[in-house]
């Protein structure tokens, strides 16, 4: 499966965004889905997951009551709904498919998007 993410940009702190991942080229439901970041000179890390089925998700700590991750399957896409945002959840996003349940380990999803930039200024 390939994915496409979109709808980074540039926002002030407190403001909001949503990101959306597009999917082709195999069952989108086959895939949990998840997102990940990577800020400057930061190691990647978990920021959301949902299951495929879109009744279950998680989140990190840091996100958590702030973001909204969700799915719809009839147009194979994930989305990332931001709110509240901070300055330090600048970063690249990435949009990420997994053939495993529910994660928050990068090394079990084996389908990576592209990334797009999130920039939050105070």
């Amino acid at each position: 499966v390939q994915l496409q993410a979109f709808g980074g940009g540039l926002v002030q702190a407190g403001g909001s965004l949503r990101l959306s991942c597009a999917a082709s080229g195999g069952t989108f439901t086959r895939y949990s889905m998840g997102w990940f970041r990577q800020a400057p000179g930061k190691e990647r890390e978990f920021v959301a997951a949902i299951t495929w089925s879109g009744y279950a998700s998680t989140y990190a700590d840091s996100v958590k009551g702030r973001f909204t991750i969700s799915r719809d399957n009839a147009k194979s896409t994930v989305f990332l709904q931001m709110s509240s945002l901070k300055p330090e959840d600048t970063a690249l996003y990435f949009c990420a498919g997994s053939e495993s349940n529910l994660s928050d380990n990068a090394h079990e999803y084996g389908y990576w998007g592209q990334g797009t930039q999130v920039t939050v200024s105070s």
